[in-house]
């Protein structure tokens, strides 16, 4: 239904365009007239009509004042200028003012007909335009909530930089730091926190509460993890002014009271420091610790005595995506940002060799605990015996540079590499176990256990790496070792059946037959003879 509003002084005028649209238009429109621009603009505000048929001379204000005040509140209206005066400074403000079209009466049907089905497929592109950007405001709506847990995730469990860029791109966040607020839940009755009856009280509050958060804060907002939910904010720099972290403490305060007031939820927040984008779980970390010093209100981690604090130019900085860039196995990165860092230190300290070793000591032993947490390796506790004599030995900052580089570059390599060795060490050993046994009944949760993994974790390795399943190596290797035991003439089908591993002929010439296309007898015939 199409709300038509026709505005003219003259009834003859107004009576005729609805007599056409009545009759060329049944059932799709409703109509209401007006006879001066006063009248016009009032009975826009109430009727909002979506095409208007506008005279330009009417009593009192007329028809291009009227315009505008209707396009004032309402700027949808299509306009349709109807005038007896072809005057040109009219028509060029009516354009302005985006009017469809200027018609010249007197007019005849076909051209009401002609502009009235413009103006009605005008609305109706709109209106599907409109309808369009709803669903797709729908479905961000939708997905956003998940695409922003997804990022908590990542930074929570220490996903991969790629991962964590990812989820970046797709929130459209373009800071490299960051800090993380953690709102936790608290039972009102005795101030006390009590994850498990909180969290379950606020769960079916949890979307409310969510929108009050963005709403108030306009952050990355996670999921109710217990009765805590985790946000991040992103910022530009490295370290948040004395001013801006006094207003986001007023803010979560004020958020504080809004959820009060609008779920009689009482919670306490904690304010993390910011970081890096890929080191921002020791935010959270530090948003934890700030909660446990503060029992009410609001903490921030600046405020209180937590975590480490750092002398004003040292690179804190630096040393935290130097680590980030040792856990991923990014070996490129850490050279990079090891060089970085020594760079800092022999130009901020060039007489502190001595305090150069201990750091360089310091961040290898570092580097290597985090190879050795990552998997694949066997610690042993006597490897590291040259290391304090080799960096005492060094001379300068160019050979202690060389073995800082060459040292922490290579824990960085080990994150991955040697988790990759000891996956093919296991599947080579599993390879050689099932050759020495072929030839006895041995079967999957055998050679698993021969190598402590459990089966089906064993399955998906070895298919990954050798293409095959258990079952496809097992008889692959059974049917070659029959090929070269057939090379004896002596040697009957059914010793060689016995001696591969298959206890009933039939079942190996099946075997055999699917392999190669042949019965073995055949094989040997087409072979050997």
């Amino acid at each position: 239904m199409y709300r038509i509003m026709l505005a003219d002084d003259e009834g003859i005028v107004t009576d005729s365009i609805k007599f056409i649209i009545d009759k060329e238009f049944a059932g799709q429109c409703e109509i209401e007239t007006a006879k001066s621009g006063r009248a016009v603009i009032e009975l826009a505000e109430t009727f909002r009509p979506d095409i208007a048929f506008m005279d330009i001379q009417m009593p009192g204000i007329n028809g291009i004042e009227a315009m505008k005040e209707i396009r004032e509140t309402n700027s949808s209206t299509v306009f349709i200028i109807l005038s007896a005066y072809d005057k040109f400074d009219y028509a060029k403000e009516a354009i302005n003012l985006g009017v469809l079209d200027y018609l010249n009466k007197p007019f005849s049907k076909d051209m009401i007909i002609d502009v009235l089905g413009r103006a009605m497929k005008q609305i109706d592109s709109a209106k599907e335009h409109r309808r369009q950007e709803l669903m797709i405001r729908e479905k961000i709506e939708t997905v956003t909530p998940v695409i922003e847990s997804g990022f908590i995730y990542s930074i929570l469990f220490q996903e991969s930089r790629s991962v964590t860029d990812n989820y970046k791109n797709l929130l459209g966040i373009k800071e490299d730091y960051g800090f993380m607020m953690v709102l936790s839940v608290i039972d009102s009755d005795s101030d006390n926190e009590n994850p498990v009856g909180s969290g379950i009280r606020v769960q079916s509050e949890y979307t409310r509460i969510r929108d009050i958060i963005k709403g108030r804060l306009g952050c990355v907002t996670g999921p109710l993890l217990s009765n805590k939910i985790i946000c991040f904010f992103p910022v530009k720099g490295n370290r948040t002014e004395y001013g801006d972290r006094v207003r986001m403490i007023e803010s979560s305060e004020e958020l504080l009271e809004e959820l009060l007031d609008k779920t009689g939820i009482s919670a306490r927040i904690g304010i993390g420091s910011v970081e890096p984008v890929e080191a921002a779980s020791d935010s959270y970390r530090a948003a934890l610790e700030a909660l446990h010093f503060s029992k009410t209100g609001v903490a921030h981690a600046s405020d209180l005595p937590v975590g480490c604090v750092y002398e004003p130019d040292y690179p804190a900085d630096l040393e935290k995506k130097l680590f980030s860039a040792v856990g991923a196995g990014d070996v490129g990165m850490t050279r990079e940002y090891a060089a970085r860092f020594f760079s800092w230190m022999k130009d901020a300290h060039p007489d502190a060799l001595i305090d150069a070793r201990l750091k360089c000591l310091e961040f290898v032993l570092r580097a290597e605990h985090l190879s050795y947490e990552s998997g694949g390796m066997t610690y042993r506790f006597l490897h590291r015996s040259d290391y304090l004599p080799t960096v005492t030995a060094c001379g300068d900052f160019d050979e202690l540079e060389s073995w800082f580089t060459g040292k922490i570059s290579e824990a960085a390599r080990n994150v991955t590499v040697k988790k990759e060795e000891k996956l093919d060490s296991l599947v080579e050993e599993a390879k050689a176990y099932i050759e020495s046994n072929y030839s006895r009944d041995i079967s999957l949760d055998e050679v698993s256990g021969k190598v402590d993994v459990s089966p089906y974790y064993f399955t998906r390795l070895f298919k990954e790496e050798t293409g095959e399943t258990f079952l496809e190596y097992l008889t692959g290797l059974r049917v070659n070792k029959a090929k070269e035991l057939m090379k004896d003439p002596d040697a009957s089908v059914k010793d060689i059946c016995v001696q591969v591993g298959y206890a009933d002929p039939n079942y190996f010439s099946r075997i055999f037959k699917k392999a190669t296309g042949m019965t073995p007898t055949e094989y040997r015939a087409d072979t050997y003879m």
